[in-house]
């Protein structure tokens, strides 16, 4: 069995409702987040003969991202210590805080930037997609978050059942490399990941 997540672009309105339930939840410091909400942009407006301003190739949309606990996860592999696991049960990825050392290598190596450190307790942090809520039967606090539904979460056979495999390889993330465990529908307007022309405008307090 492997855990996954579902996120429909589409259908999210950017209110990082999913990255503040977690945040209060979990009590993350300042600069640390578990879930990421990225505005990505671009386009241009241009003057027509008459004077009035149009939109050329004008695009947004928002990218909500969290760990993906990914079936070949750069984390695990490049961990020095050995604190960095993927529970061969669910497939959800985790932290041994007992033995990180705090050393960022697997910050550096995931594509997704998912893993964070924590300057008061010296060691790496990163979502476990809510052990105790899922311990509980309930799901993910991002997802129950979530008011226009855009998030989903499930075993990954019952999410490409219901919404098929998505493509995560959109701008602003990665190519895939690890093998993700996100089931991603593209925004309409979506640019292809390595191939944009547009820009994460997020302030960097919000990331």
């Amino acid at each position: 069995m492997q855990f996954a997540f579902y996120f429909n672009s589409d259908a999210c309105t950017g209110c990082k409702a999913c990255q503040v339930a977690c945040k209060e939840t979990y009590h993350l410091g300042p600069d640390n987040l578990y879930r990421r909400v990225y505005n990505y942009q671009g386009g241009s407006w241009d003057r027509n003969e008459s004077g009035t301003y149009v939109p050329d190739g004008v695009f947004g949309y928002f990218v909500s991202i969290a760990c993906n606990h990914c079936a070949h996860p750069a984390c695990v592999e490049n961990c020095p210590t050995g604190a960095m696991q993927k529970d061969e049960e669910s497939g959800v990825v985790w932290t041994d805080h007992e033995v990180c050392i705090g050393c960022k290598t697997c910050q550096t190596a995931c594509p997704y930037g998912a893993p964070t450190y924590s300057e008061d307790d010296g060691f790496m942090l990163k979502c476990d997609m809510c052990r105790d809520e899922r311990s509980l039967g309930r799901k993910p606090v991002c997802v129950a978050a979530c008011p226009m539904r855009a998030l989903d979460f499930g075993t990954w056979e019952e999410l490409t059942a219901r919404y098929g495999e998505g493509d995560v390889e959109i701008e602003p993330l990665p190519r895939n490399t690890t093998e993700p465990r996100l089931v991603l529908n593209p925004h309409r307007k979506a640019q292809k990941a390595g191939s944009g022309t547009g820009f994460v405008s997020n302030l960097d307090e919000e990331l």
